[in-house]
């Protein structure tokens, strides 16, 4: 059998890691800015991490939502803790789409409409709602165009109060740095008046924080940054450091009833034992402040380079924008560096989203490969 064809390789093939380091089967070490996709949040392989997994596997690794699970409860006690969301619900699924999914579902159910408004170059997963909602027809098929989707452009007020108004939109969803699309933001002012608007017309509010969230933009949320209150928040990716799992935080204001939402592996053992590691890693060694400092560092060493154009998104989730298309410079930057970033679907944007245990020496590296490689 052969694997389906989807993903363009880099003939590099990884075996082991540790912390910001990736090494592969030659024996070469690479610098990871990138932790698969923002995935990795406190580091390859960290020990209490590895320690929280194992333990747990050797008790009970799985069991259906059929049965009670205390670490649930756990979990939910300590993300509320510290993102400050007490007074929210959890529901606990595997992915970022899945979660997005379920919280477009649940908006749907609440107000009894249908149609969704998501914005240009959003990114919010592959499954049907979730894709409908993502700013890409290449990988919208048929089956996922039936859903209403209406896309606006940031700072779009009078265009987001027209559609509002027609009174048949279920929820705005947005990330407030947006992942994929390319670490474009809306103003603190706009984002603002989306919750405003939203709330004058009892539409639910959907923040999209499945790559910001857990402590990447300097703070545990992105929306944070902003003084607004979503209805829903949709988590994944660096939630679990690399065990697949996902979530959506639900505002008091939703009642819950039997068969609503579910899911056969969403908040497992598993699950709820790598989640409650990062959630301990992120307060025990202040990474959440640690992404907020290196974030203003990272610019300031940026601003040092006449051909980065600009500097864009929050603490550890960046971008650095050229004149040019970057496919090129990543590839050298992989293959003469060994240096991993990512791209954006906007092709001249470079990606930083490391671990956030990362520190000032892994980021002078950085900057003195770049500059050989723009030299």
């Amino acid at each position: 059998m052969k694997l389906f064809d989807v993903y363009p390789l880099y003939d590099i093939t990884p075996v082991s890691a540790e912390g910001v380091i990736l090494t592969d089967d030659k024996g070469q070490d690479y610098l990871d800015l990138y932790g698969g996709h923002a995935v990795i949040s406190i580091g390859h392989k960290h020990p209490h991490y590895v320690k929280r997994l194992k333990d747990q596997i050797d008790r009970i690794g799985f069991y259906s939502n059929a049965v009670q699970n205390p670490l649930q409860q756990a979990l939910a006690k300590k993300l509320g803790s510290l993102s400050g969301c007490d007074d929210y619900q959890l529901f606990m699924c595997n992915s970022g789409a899945e979660a997005n999914e379920n919280a477009l579902k649940l908006a749907s159910f609440h107000t009894g409409k249908s149609r969704i408004v998501a914005f240009h170059n959003s990114f919010h997963g592959r499954t049907s709602a979730a894709v409908a909602t993502t700013d890409n027809p290449a990988i919208n098929a048929p089956i996922n165009k039936q859903q209403k989707v209406t896309f606006l452009s940031f700072e779009d007020t009078p265009g987001l109060k027209q559609e509002l108004k027609k009174d048949d939109v279920c929820a705005v969803i947005m990330e407030a740095i947006q992942g994929v699309g390319g670490l474009d933001e809306p103003s603190a002012g706009f984002y603002q008046e989306v919750a405003q608007i939203c709330k004058e017309h009892e539409v639910v509010l959907i923040a999209d924080e499945v790559q910001s969230g857990f402590g990447r933009s300097g703070k545990f949320f992105a929306y944070q940054h902003h003084a607004i209150e979503p209805d829903i928040i949709s988590i994944a990716k660096g939630m679990g450091n690399g065990f697949p799992v996902g979530g959506i935080l639900i505002h008091p204001k939703f009642k819950a009833s039997y068969g609503m939402l579910g899911t056969t592996f969403g908040g497992n053992h598993l699950a709820c034992a790598a989640t409650l590691a990062v959630l301990e890693v992120l307060e025990q060694e202040n990474l959440i402040s640690n992404a907020e400092k290196l974030g203003v560092y990272f610019k300031q060493k940026a601003n040092e380079i006449p051909q980065v154009k600009r500097v864009k998104g929050k603490g550890l989730m960046l971008g650095l924008e050229f004149d040019f298309e970057v496919a090129p410079l990543r590839k050298k930057l992989i293959y003469d560096q060994h240096v991993f970033t990512g791209s954006a679907k906007d092709k001249k944007v470079l990606r930083i989203l490391p671990a956030l245990t990362i520190n000032k020496a892994h980021l002078n590296h950085f900057f003195d490969a770049l500059k050989q490689e723009l030299s």
